[in-house]
């Protein structure tokens, strides 16, 4: 049997990358899958992916970190879908530079989106899972907010911080029967990381024991084992999937 049959997910940054991989391993355990992305392209594009697996699907274009888009949009999905069991907060983006370099804007558009954007959409669906005594939320975060790295100060801060934000939640909704976790990636083959010089991959793969990067499907397994019955006693947990680099 599907191990997500009858369950509703909503995935954010899910028109590209993790997001994407992780919204297609849902739809092919059994959920229908809510598509939140930035752009309706895009959102669009992974629907139909995934009633093209025989699942439905409902695209939305929405800004995470602008509060008024993040409250009309849940109230649009719990009208369409009725209730919420998974939500994966995944969008993020980063605007790399050196602190001293550093624009407000950059900081705020990165603080924004990967922290601010996961606290709106966690806090809009937050009574729905209460209520319901049931459901996962899962946080992508990174190993960057576990280690830090140059050029990346406020990314490494917005990542952190989901890391607190994430065992906070989990200790409101434990009670409740709802667990949230994060799964923090390490270095995935995506259009982020695509854009790495030969020279700065070689650098990243010295300090990789497995000597090669994840894939996005590596992190949608980890999002589907926490999103399944099996996982319901683990909360408050930071999953790395990262190939053995912060261990």
């Amino acid at each position: 049997m599907s191990q997500l049959a009858n369950q509703i997910a909503v995935v954010t940054g899910a028109g590209r990358g993790i997001g994407r991989a992780i919204a297609l391993k849902f739809a092919a355990e059994g959920a229908d899958v809510v598509v939140v992305s930035r752009t309706a392209e895009n959102s669009e594009k992974v629907a139909a992916e995934i009633r093209a697996l025989g699942r439905k699907a409902w695209a939305l274009a929405v800004d995470v970190a602008d509060s008024a888009a993040v409250s009309a949009a849940a109230e649009k999905i719990l009208a369409d879908c009725g209730k919420v069991d998974i939500l994966v907060n995944n969008a993020g983006v980063t605007r790399d530079g050196l602190l001293m370099r550093m624009s407000d804007a950059d900081w705020d558009t990165v603080i924004d989106t990967n922290l601010k954007g996961a606290f709106l959409v966690t806090k809009a669906f937050f009574r729905t899972f209460a209520k319901q005594r049931a459901g996962r939320i899962i946080n992508i975060t990174s190993v960057i907010g576990l280690i830090g790295n140059g050029g990346q100060c406020n990314y490494a801060a917005s990542k952190a911080g989901l890391i607190g934000f994430t065992q906070s939640v989990a200790k409101e909704l434990a009670g409740r029967g709802v667990t949230v976790n994060a799964i923090a990636p390490g270095f995935i083959e995506t259009d982020m990381t695509a854009v790495l010089n030969d020279e700065l991959k070689a650098g990243i793969l010295k300090v990789i024991p497995m000597g090669k990067l994840g894939a996005a499907d590596d992190i949608a397994h980890a999002a589907l084992y926490l999103a399944s019955p099996g996982a319901r006693y683990v909360t408050g947990q930071v999953l790395t999937v990262d190939g053995g680099m912060v261990m």
